[in-house]
């Protein structure tokens, strides 16, 4: 079971402080997960440059031009948020019952588990 979903709240724990131009302590919102890499895009975190060809679309605008955008982070470097303290905080599963329409399944769920000092 992944440790890191689409839409939760992350902090970046490496990197560069923001004094010298970096994200470590920034959180974000991940908004997509690439498990083959190993990596995560965080909303507002490690913004890049593109440089994108100029051309046409079908009704005659220009496109294209100079455009910031979120890199991909790796998966090591961020710590799921605890929605309680609002800190770093490491992950956990536990097996429940669940009873649905009259069915017992077990399931495994997340959890965040009790954030101490900061990470």
């Amino acid at each position: 079971m992944a440790k890191i979903k689409k839409g939760d709240l992350v902090q970046v724990i490496s990197g560069a402080k923001p004094e010298r131009g970096g994200d470590r302590g920034k959180q974000g919102k991940v908004l997509e997960v690439l498990p083959e890499q190993n990596r995560v895009i965080v909303e507002g975190v490690n913004f890049v440059t593109k440089h994108n060809r100029v051309g046409q679309s079908q009704r005659g605008t220009k496109t294209g031009g100079i455009e910031t955008m979120e890199a991909p982070i790796h998966i090591s470097n961020v710590s799921l948020v605890d929605p309680q303290t609002k800190k770093p905080t490491r992950v956990g599963h536990r097996v429940e019952e669940q009873v649905k329409d009259g069915v017992k399944r077990t399931v495994r769920v997340r959890y965040a588990k009790k954030s101490g000092k900061d990470l």
